[in-house]
């Protein structure tokens, strides 16, 4: 799999800018007592992705030197970065977090978590994917251990599909006219869903025509959201809404769940994590189901990168060995993988090219009638775009999104201002951070 990221990316980007803040901030290391000598050590974990909670029962039944205490929050966009961040203020932050590839960097500008380089060996960072590891690798420090890989994947109703003679579309002008016929047969029907609270999934359409929001010029940020890329993405998702070609519901939310239950939605933009998701939301639905790679602009292969998770350690923790030893567990281990997969809901892609066959064998695919799901992000993986970067203020970013695309799905405003809003609001925040910000 080739996900080569320049390194005039995301880590000469944080090198030059977000580490500017970090001197100041902390980010030293805690105690590295990783358990042993007969004094187990209770570590803390906070995280939301689908199957931790079998994944810290395996390890905790396997290992006597660490014990993990687990406490489920919301996903980082819906509640997690919060809580985290609140904890990290009030000192009492968790040993182990959570972090999506999108924010880590913010984290690390606010001096939040720790730097363990000195646990990342070389031969952890040989086991995992390179580009992942880059991701998690800012300034020439590690950050966090990488845990998985998430490419764009386009899920469907292979049976409503069928039924009325759709194509699965192959481009994004394809799209658009199987959501015009799928409305003609069935007015209730929808090939797709515009989040209006996920401006990951935007950005990952971004990336994947081949936008490039954040890069560096010298020691200065460099924030462009008016390439072509992000122009066409804008204007083709504008013209679905106003159309009425996809749904606008919030992500996850019993709206959206209840038009998959009642066929309304037949289709969904995810990524690969979204297949174990989607079965848990559906069951009933099994075997009606299939995966498809997501459309692209010129029907090449192409992807953009939705989410995919981290481990990272806080400030708080005393206790960095152990946590970056469950951590590496947690990536690395095939019992791992067995025990997050055990949970039916999983379809992670781990970052360890080890453990992508143990996922693919543990991975129950009679839902998706059998197809071979993992081949298919096998596929999509290598096909994800090189020059992507993630910027230190992600957080002001994607609220900012949200908000503004909130008031555009109910037509008050447009995608377009959206977008021109974030700029905006990036650029102050940089500013009030004091870094410096390039051609403005």
């Amino acid at each position: 799999m080739s996900l080569s990221w320049s390194r005039n990316t995301v880590a000469t980007a944080a090198a030059t800018a977000a580490l500017a803040l970090l001197a100041a901030c902390g980010g030293g290391g805690g105690g590295d007592n990783a358990g042993g000598g007969g004094k187990p050590v209770t570590i803390t974990y906070w995280g939301w992705t689908k199957g931790t909670q079998q994944t810290v029962d395996a390890y905790n039944a396997s290992h006597k030197d660490i014990k993990v205490r687990y406490e489920e929050i919301p996903s980082g966009n819906a509640g997690g970065y919060a809580k985290i961040s609140n904890a990290v203020r009030a000192g009492n932050a968790p040993d182990v977090v959570s972090i999506e590839y999108p924010s880590l960097p913010e984290f690390v500008s606010q001096g939040a978590l720790q730097d363990i380089s000195r646990y990342v060996t070389g031969d952890l960072k040989k086991r995992l994917l390179p580009q992942a590891v880059e991701l998690t690798t800012l300034g020439g420090r590690s950050w966090a251990v990488p845990f998985d890989a998430a490419p764009q994947t386009y899920y469907y109703r292979k049976d409503f599909f069928a039924e009325h003679h759709l194509k699965v579309p192959k481009t994004w002008a394809e799209f658009r006219a199987t959501a015009a016929a799928a409305k003609k047969a069935d007015p209730r029907a929808r090939i797709g869903t515009f989040f209006p609270d996920d401006p990951t999934t935007f950005e990952a359409m971004a990336w994947q025509a081949g936008g490039r929001w954040f890069a560096t010029r010298g020691d200065a940020w460099k924030v462009d959201t008016d390439d072509p890329g992000t122009k066409k993405v804008t204007a083709y998702w504008q013209g679905l809404l106003d159309d009425g070609l996809v749904n606008s519901a919030t992500s996850f939310s019993p709206a959206w769940t209840g038009a998959l239950k009642k066929g309304d939605t037949v289709g969904y933009l995810g990524a690969s994590w979204g297949a174990g998701v989607l079965k848990g939301l559906v069951p009933d639905q099994s075997g009606k189901w299939a995966a498809a790679p997501m459309p692209t602009w010129d029907g090449k292969p192409a992807s953009g990168m939705l989410g995919g998770s981290t481990w990272a350690v806080t400030n708080d923790s005393e206790h960095a060995a152990a946590a970056v030893k469950f951590a590496t567990w947690m990536s690395t281990s095939p019992q791992a993988v067995k025990a997050r997969l055990s949970s039916g809901e999983s379809s992670a892609y781990p970052a360890a090219e080890a453990l992508r066959p143990v996922a693919k064998k543990a991975f129950d695919t009679r839902f998706y009638g059998g197809q071979d799901v993992y081949r298919l992000f096998d596929d999509a993986a290598a096909s994800i775009g090189q020059h992507w970067a993630w910027g230190p203020t992600g957080g002001t970013t994607n609220a900012t999104l949200k908000d503004a695309f909130g008031k555009a799905a109910d037509g008050n405003g447009t995608l377009s201002d959206a977008v021109r809003a974030a700029r905006d609001a990036t650029l102050r925040e940089l500013r009030k951070r004091g870094l410096k910000v390039a051609g403005r």
